[in-house]
């Protein structure tokens, strides 16, 4: 072999040895950026976690409705920075779900919000028994002032006791701070052991509560 043939040769080798190194290379990089992925995934898995058992523990000692959910919306709000929640729970005795706020109520356009939720529409939502959206909202007919409710984030998120609705949970919080998937998921989270707190104390609601 001459010595011409020798250094095409190792210049082969070296670019398949360069090829080879910058697949390897990129193979790391693709390798790295999934564990990252899977860690920052794993840490707000912790913290979800964390969150949930947080709040169950708040909810300890509270022996009737009342004190329950004031220790569950306060927990809500401070972990949810802006969100206002209102509880619509259908009473023991039966009869039309009612609206619950045990911190101020929200309002939009100078109108309560829970005006907004006619007696269908609430109704609705609690047969629906599923998270419900601002646009499936709108579809199930929420209507009002549309320049102002679009200046709101809305989301409703069932309350179920081994299957039996018991009533819904409306997270709302003004624009651009929009709900996010990973708050409303915090919020699922809780919402079974809330469900099962509220069938266990609950009592008639007072009208106008």
């Amino acid at each position: 072999m001459s010595q011409s043939q020798r250094q095409q040769r190792l210049r082969l080798l070296v670019k398949k040895l360069n090829r080879e190194r910058k697949r390897q290379a990129s193979q790391i990089d693709i390798l790295c950026n999934d564990l990252i992925g899977a860690q920052r995934a794993f840490v707000k898995r912790l913290n979800s976690v964390g969150f949930a058992a947080t709040f169950y523990k708040s909810l300890l000692g509270a022996t009737d409705l009342r004190s329950l959910l004031v220790r569950a919306d306060q927990m809500l709000r401070d972990e949810l920075p802006g969100v206002s929640i209102t509880f619509f729970l259908r009473p023991v005795e039966g009869g039309q779900l009612r609206a619950v706020n045990v911190h101020e109520t929200p309002t939009i356009d100078d109108q309560p919000l829970e005006d907004y939720f006619g007696s269908e529409l609430v109704d609705g939502i609690y047969k629906s028994n599923r998270q419900c959206t601002m646009n499936d909202l709108f579809g199930m007919g929420l209507h009002g002032n549309l320049s102002e409710l679009g200046n709101v984030s809305l989301t409703t998120l069932p309350l179920a006791n081994l299957g039996r609705p018991l009533g819904f949970l409306l997270l709302s919080r003004a624009m651009p701070a929009a709900l996010t998937a990973e708050e409303l998921h915090k919020v699922d989270l809780i919402s079974c052991g809330l469900s099962h707190a509220i069938a266990a104390c609950r009592q008639p609601i007072p009208a106008g509560e």
